[in-house]
């Protein structure tokens, strides 16, 4: 198919894409990467009457650290650089591990953070992982610029925070613990289709090795990404193991409620993620430096 008919404006700053967006409104859509709204607009599944193309906004394509230690990564930071820039390795390997799971390669090369994030699919990897390291977006309209935590803005199935005449301009990603490890683990079908279940997760430890924090934040395990708080609550302040780490699976498994699909039943779903919860773990205590009793 083809897509409705639309007006295209390709603006040459920042500045003018925003009086564009407070002009139009929901009748506008931002082009990015365009790797998910291009098909949608082909399928009519969404038909704006006005494309605005960020592509010419150059200075929003950056990688940089911020007084505090924080990375700054500009909307249109294309998926590519996230997957090879030593910067973002060094300071969020977490989402180097994340990136060539992302759809195809050639996909990579033009889809963008800012995009994604936006986009908000459930599918996606980009929300998952600015949720688990606890990311925020900088947004912008006509009448300034707010800050949103990713765990608030990602609120339904392609549903988010951010209105109809904002843009996000910036992501912050804060510097993770010390004796902090990281692991993004997930299934598919085949190589770069979507997921069917996925796990990010984070585990910091002591100097006795007992665990000081935890997180688990699923990927396609409902509309947004699914943190899950109280399973992880079973590791804090304890030395982890392979039995404990099997328990904080089970439990992790018994509160996820995701939707079956042509490919899989929910009980193969939540019995996948707690496969997948505990090979995360593992990953992420072994980089946080632990290593298991005997």
């Amino acid at each position: 198919m083809k897509p409705a008919p639309f007006d295209y404006i390709a603006p040459d700053s920042l500045a003018q894409a925003i009086e564009l967006m407070a002009e139009h409104g929901d009748e506008a859509k931002l082009l990015a990467g365009g790797q998910s709204l291009i098909p949608a607009m082909n399928f009519r599944l969404v038909q704006p009457t006005l494309l605005v193309d960020l592509n010419k906004l150059a200075d929003l394509e950056y990688l940089r650290l911020a007084a505090n230690g924080d990375l700054l990564i500009g909307a249109m930071t294309r998926h590519r650089r996230l997957e090879r820039d030593p910067l973002v390795a060094e300071h969020a390997p977490l989402i180097s591990e994340a990136m060539p799971f992302v759809a195809h390669s050639q996909i990579r090369n033009r889809g963008t953070i800012g995009g994604s994030l936006a986009h908000a699919d459930p599918a996606a990897e980009l929300p998952v992982i600015m949720v688990t390291l606890g990311g925020r977006f900088r947004v912008q309209d006509k009448s300034g610029e707010r800050w949103i935590y990713a765990a608030d803005c990602f609120q339904g199935l392609f549903l988010t925070d951010i209105g109809p005449e904002e843009i996000i301009v910036e992501i912050a990603v804060p510097p993770m613990a010390k004796n902090t490890g990281y692991s993004f683990v997930e299934f598919a079908r085949r190589q770069g289709d979507y997921a069917l279940i996925g796990v990010a997760a984070l585990l910091s430890i002591d100097e006795s090795g007992k665990c000081t924090s935890a997180r688990l934040v699923y990927l396609n395990a409902g509309d947004y990404p699914v943190i899950v708080e109280g399973a992880t609550e079973l590791i804090v302040d304890e030395i982890p193991s392979v039995t404990l780490f099997q328990k904080v699976a089970e439990a992790a498994e018994a509160t996820l409620q995701p939707t079956a699909n042509i490919h899989a039943s929910v009980a193969y779903l939540r019995q996948l993620a707690r496969v997948l919860t505990v090979r995360a773990f593992n990953k992420a205590y072994e980089r946080a430096g632990g290593a298991f009793a005997g």
